[in-house]
């Protein structure tokens, strides 16, 4: 999943996305409101969720949060914010925001907030299935037949693109976007090497392998129905 970080604060914005990138999170981070705004627009589709800083450089957060508003009224919008009177609360939420979060904050209940945020976008799935795989977003657990699978991060956030889009085909440039950032060099044999990796963790021996190629395109999982 892919979320925007528009923060000004070199030190907050690099520590947002660190801890994200280790929970499997595609971050983008934008250091003021000009920046923040034009890639929020352009990728607006894309984006899962926006982390916006309340005073930025340029334009304001309440700014940016308005004009994304303009377009796209689902994208799950977090202030984050020193202000912390509870006239400010509601008038962040009043200008579009979905939560509010005071800084100094520690990681763990922005990624709590994050999460809560995410499974009410997703009308609370939290559990993907193909097959004898099953995915679980809350536990962030794989299981094969019941056992558990061991996968990293990036292999973690690459089946729950593909499970969340059973039936539909996974281009390459989309899921480079979703799973790697926007920065990303494009070189999109790492995909392969991802793929493979899964492959052998998921699949079973004489059996049709769980992820199929569509060549020239992308990847995809068939659906069961």
């Amino acid at each position: 999943m892919r979320i925007l970080v528009v923060e000004d604060e070199t030190a907050i914005a690099n520590f947002i996305r660190q801890g994200l990138e280790e929970e499997g999170f595609a971050v983008d981070l934008a250091e003021n409101g000009k920046q923040g705004l034009q890639l929020a627009l352009d990728n607006i589709e894309e984006y899962d969720l926006i982390l916006l800083d309340w005073m930025l450089p340029g334009m304001n957060g309440i700014e940016i949060c308005r004009n994304i508003r303009l377009t796209n009224t689902t994208v799950p919008i977090v202030f984050l914010t020193a202000r912390d009177t509870v006239d400010d609360a509601v008038f962040g939420l009043e200008s579009g925001a979905n939560d509010y979060i005071r800084k100094p904050f520690s990681f763990e209940e922005l990624l709590a907030r994050i999460r809560v945020l995410l499974r009410t976008k997703e009308n609370e799935m939290l559990v993907f299935s193909a097959k004898n795989v099953e995915l679980n977003i809350d536990k962030h657990t794989v299981t094969r037949k019941s056992k558990m699978v061991d996968l990293t991060n990036k292999e973690f956030s690459l089946l729950e693109l593909l499970l969340r889009n059973k039936g539909k085909v996974c281009r390459r440039t989309r899921i480079i976007e979703k799973v790697w950032d926007i920065h990303f060099d494009h070189d999109h044999s790492v995909i392969d090497v991802y793929i493979n990796a899964l492959r052998k963790k998921l699949d079973e021996p004489g059996e049709p392998s769980l992820i199929t190629t569509v060549r020239g395109v992308g990847y995809k999982i068939e659906s069961e129905e």
